[in-house]
């Protein structure tokens, strides 16, 4: 029987995470066993990985971007440390090196961080491995080496076990370590006492445990009030290590050929050009053009393709880290004032911008979220589908943006039931004319030949809610107000 190690003290939350590494490390299997691990950088992977090498005894080996001569010297390099040998195993390619790893760790855990930098070196190593894994037979030994694969460059990773790539089928885990979630990241920055903080906090950190540690040395915004200099002293100071990081990201990404290209893309899309078309006419670029460059960005983690569920063929694209975000909106045309160290005339002129473009955005965002992970109780089932959408008023020759649209689970032969239609706002008060909105988007969609007979209403605000919306919330539970203690309880 396996005994799956404890997760250390001072990993923070991460549990799902490593609870699946430690049953794939702790597994009995006759087999040689494959692992993926993958993630947008910064996550915590390598930490994770390390801290599993530590509890499980695991060879573990960092790879670098080098040649394949170098990596190999340094790969044996590190398993002779590994085993105890006397002098570093001499290692003339991948092949031979995968069968050293396996007669010196043969029921052991391999850990291999940064992989893509080996494939981009020689491309061979996943045929190698597949080879690996396929020739050990059952019954060889009473437990196999199992293979931990790790790797940030997401394009790179995906393909790993796509289409035709030889590991396809024959991984046994495969673990994507996701961002921290906004509560979560509250806690860890440790600003959950204070909602508008944390949103505010969120809105450039996202749920990325590095920026905190690594990035800006825990120097967190102790109150609201203090928030304005926190961004002078941190994302804003060149000094500063997050300064830089979201040029690095973009730049990381192994398939990106033309970054500016790209950056405008990215620009399109933070100052609000979500569609397409949008995002071509932003860029003064043909549409079948910015096919390739989103697939990409896609590709990376870098931005995500959210379908409108009211309209099958129309969908929005959005950045998915929200410090890309803040530099599109914020850094990017200021840089030149920011590397003169002119941090606070900066952010005096662009926070205007930061409240309309970041905060307001991502507060939906955040309202999705929270609506996705709602209880069956809130909106009288539980959520199938949680998307932004517009509905058509051709009445008014208008269309009314649906911030946060919850779908039942489609059941065949039946409508499509909406449990809920809500609007976000982060800096108004929201009031009657809001919900009123809400209603007519309820009735062209009961039109549409959707299910709204129960549709909730609900309203998200940053702000507060008017006594005659909040009059009304209770007189009718199919009225929801949502406000930040809400959102974060």
């Amino acid at each position: 029987m396996s005994v799956t190690p404890p997760k250390p003290s001072w990993v923070f939350n991460r549990d799902f995470e490593w609870s699946a590494l430690a049953r794939f490390a702790g597994a009995e299997s006759s087999r040689v066993r494959l692992g993926i691990v993958s993630g947008r950088r910064r996550q915590g992977k390598t930490f994770l990985l390390r801290a599993l090498a530590e509890a499980t005894g695991a060879f573990y080996f960092a790879a670098a971007e080098a040649t394949t001569a170098d990596s190999l010297r340094d790969f044996g390099a590190a398993l002779a440390a590994h085993t105890n040998a006397p002098a570093p195993y001499a290692l003339n390619g991948w092949d031979g090196a995968l069968r050293a790893l396996r007669d010196a760790v043969p029921d052991g855990l391999v850990i291999i961080d940064e992989f893509p930098y080996l494939i981009k070196a020689d491309p061979s190593l996943p045929s190698l491995l597949q080879r690996l894994v396929d020739d050990q037979a059952w019954g060889e030994r009473a437990r196999g080496t199992r293979f931990l694969l790790c790797g940030s460059a997401m394009s790179v990773m995906g393909r790993l076990l796509a289409g035709s790539s030889p590991l396809r089928g024959r991984s046994a885990l495969e673990l994507l370590v996701r961002p921290f979630s906004y509560r979560t990241a509250a806690r860890f920055w440790q600003v959950d006492p204070e909602p508008e903080l944390a949103v505010l906090v969120h809105s450039i950190s996202g749920g990325t445990p590095a920026y905190r540690h690594e990035f800006i040395a825990e120097d967190t915004p102790v109150s609201r009030e203090d928030f304005d200099s926190w961004v002078i002293r941190t994302v804003l100071n060149p000094a500063v290590p997050l300064f830089r990081e979201a040029r690095y990201l973009l730049a990381e990404e192994t398939d990106i050929r033309e970054p500016g290209l790209y950056n405008s893309v990215l620009g399109a899309i933070a100052a609000g050009n979500t569609t397409r078309g949008g995002i071509a006419n932003y860029v003064g670029r043909k549409s079948s053009e910015l096919v390739h460059p989103l697939n990409v960005l896609e590709d990376s983690g870098l931005v995500v393709r959210e379908s409108d569920p009211f309209h099958a063929r129309r969908s929005a694209f959005r950045i998915a880290e929200p410090l890309v975000t803040f530099y599109e909106a914020i850094m990017r045309r200021a840089w030149a004032q920011l590397e003169q160290r002119q941090a606070a005339v900066v952010w005096r002129r662009q926070r205007a911008t930061f409240l309309a473009q970041v905060v307001g955005p991502h507060f939906e965002a955040l309202c999705r979220e929270w609506a996705a992970h709602a209880d069956e109780e809130t909106f009288g089932d539980i959520p199938g589908e949680v998307a932004a959408g517009i509905v058509a008023d051709p009445a008014n020759r208008t269309q009314i943006q649906v911030d946060v649209a919850v779908l039942a689970v489609s059941a065949p032969g039946e409508p499509r039931r909406v449990l809920s239609l809500g609007e976000s706002k982060w800096g108004d008060v929201m009031g009657m004319k809001h919900l009123d909105r809400l209603r007519r988007a309820r009735d062209l969609l009961s039109v549409k030949g959707l299910s709204t007979e129960d549709t909730v209403l609900a309203c998200y605000s940053g702000a507060g809610f008017a006594d005659e919306l909040r009059a009304r919330a209770h007189e009718d539970p199919r009225i929801l107000l949502v406000d930040l203690g809400r959102l974060y309880r």
